[in-house]
């Protein structure tokens, strides 16, 4: 996502000061998936503050949250597959890791946004597929738009 008033080129690098920051402080959270040596996936995940852009997003803003006050929140925010593991369930083992990760962290409502648009595209599973979040228990909450859906579930 562009930041407002920023080139292209400007934002990427503001995003990953922003990322490096996260990642020096301990406050960035992600999965990576091997297949042998190499690094065939990828996931990130991380509580609201870490990721708090999805607060200000257009429809998610319009949402009657405030059940989740005083409750930690995690946020599933993308995926990566190397072109040659897709369709092989790389994607899915990175989710039941980093689910495991938050239930050893002390759980709390977790968050998903997998694309629902059935024209697809590779920048549509970045986000995750909505079977794969189904599979693990998430529930629709809401719709985000119309090519999202706001899943959750959540671990004690």
């Amino acid at each position: 996502m562009l930041k407002e008033g920023l080139r292209r080129e400007d934002a990427i690098a503001l995003n990953r000061r922003e990322k490096k920051t996260l990642v020096t402080k301990g406050r960035s959270h992600g999965i990576l998936v091997y297949a042998g040596g190499q690094a065939v996936g990828w996931c990130q995940y991380g509580l609201r503050e870490e990721l708090p852009r999805i607060d200000s997003g257009r429809n998610y803003s319009k949402l009657d949250l405030s059940s989740d006050q005083g409750r930690k929140l995690w946020r599933l925010t993308c995926f990566f597959v190397d072109r040659d593991f897709r369709k092989k369930g790389v994607a899915g083992v990175a989710l039941r890791a980093a689910l495991d990760s938050i239930r050893e962290q002390g759980g709390g409502i977790v968050e998903a946004y997998p694309s629902t648009s059935k024209e697809g595209g590779t920048w549509s599973l970045w986000f995750g597929t909505v079977a794969m979040f189904e599979r693990e228990g998430f529930k629709a909450h809401a719709k985000l738009g119309e090519k999202h859906l706001l899943m959750r579930k959540t671990l004690a």
